[in-house]
């Protein structure tokens, strides 16, 4: 099955034994990060972000960032995926200083060209914003994410820790972003229940939420959601490792979808989680009791909400027609 991933970090999907093998050609010592068997390691989602941040921290160079986007559009064609919204992050790209994160920019999509002949898998950007990072720093990434605007980047988003500040405090931010012409999307409702739901949709105004799975704990919010067509980016195989619910049986994926909600599926960070694409869709399979027309349908959603222009849109959904080789 030819997929649509729309949340996937780009430094979260650098596998473990790249950012090894980085970390030793600089000398850097980030041994702590990995457990005995090489594999990213981390007790909790503050404890992940901390992971997270020093694995990026061997990532100093554009040509760094280069070799991990072939790296991960390799990875991501061995699930089958043709199109890929990725999130970058000007804060590990460059420190936000607008020169720095062109060359950062132009070595990310120079090489998503070339990888993509390669691999098949179409990539766009979504520059992020990070939120414990605070709202000034997310000004300097939207003037990135402005500048930059057009084929390639296509969207503006915030990640990061949600219990940091208010939606609110990102308002201006995300003002420049849409006034860009970008599209908008908003981590909420994983760790900050309905309310940072509600709070981004307000005060955002976003049309996309990653993960959002929060929401089945206000079923008028649930409602809401399906009658606004808001589009759910969710990543059951990262709520799980996470500990947000239990198993697959538990998450809440099936209840949202059965509801009218807009859902679809992604990875996240997928070495963290020790997932792929492949395997969401595998064991959503099972979720939704065997039924491929369901997860024809949220795979389809995932296109329909695509941060891209109407030619690429056309040209990837050719690629899931039945019997397309």
């Amino acid at each position: 099955m030819k997929k649509i991933e729309l949340h996937l970090h780009l430094e979260g999907a650098a596998p473990p034994a790249f950012i090894r093998s980085l970390a030793k050609e600089k000398h850097i010592d980030i041994g702590k990060i990995f457990d005995e068997a090489g594999n990213y390691a981390f007790d909790d989602f503050w404890h992940f972000l901390k992971v997270y941040e020093a694995a990026t921290s061997v990532l100093t160079r554009p040509e760094d960032y280069a070799r991990l986007t072939r790296a991960v559009l390799e990875q991501s064609a061995e699930s089958g995926v043709v199109y890929s919204e990725c999130f970058l992050s000007p804060d590990f790209c460059g420190g936000r200083d607008l020169g720095a994160w062109r060359e950062y920019l132009h070595a990310i999509r120079e090489t998503a060209d070339d990888a993509g002949r390669d691999t098949g898998v179409t990539l766009r950007g979504i520059v992020t914003c990070i939120r414990h990072f605070g709202p000034a720093k997310a000004r300097e990434t939207a003037r990135c994410a402005a500048e930059a605007a057009g084929e390639f980047i296509t969207g503006f988003g915030i990640a990061g820790d949600e219990t940091a500040g208010k939606p609110a405090d990102f308002a201006w931010s995300f003002d420049m972003a849409r006034e860009a012409g970008l599209r908008l999307t908003a981590h909420a409702g994983e760790w900050g229940g309905p309310q940072s739901i509600r709070d981004c949709l307000r005060d955002l105004r976003v049309e996309r939420l990653g993960h959002g799975v929060r929401a089945i704990e206000d079923l008028a919010l649930v409602d809401e959601l399906a009658e606004a067509g808001t589009v759910l980016e969710v990543c059951p195989g990262s709520n799980i490792a996470l500990g947000l619910y239990p198993d697959w049986r538990a998450h809440p994926v099936r209840a949202l979808y059965e509801r009218g909600v807009t859902v679809t599926v992604s990875t996240d960070d997928p070495p963290f989680f020790h997932t792929t694409m492949q395997n969401e869709f595998d064991r959503l399979h099972a979720v939704f009791d065997g039924d491929d027309a369901v997860l024809d349908r949220i795979n389809r959603n995932a296109l329909d909400a695509a941060f891209c222009d109407a030619d690429t849109k056309a040209r990837i959904a050719k690629l899931l027609e039945p019997g397309h080789v």
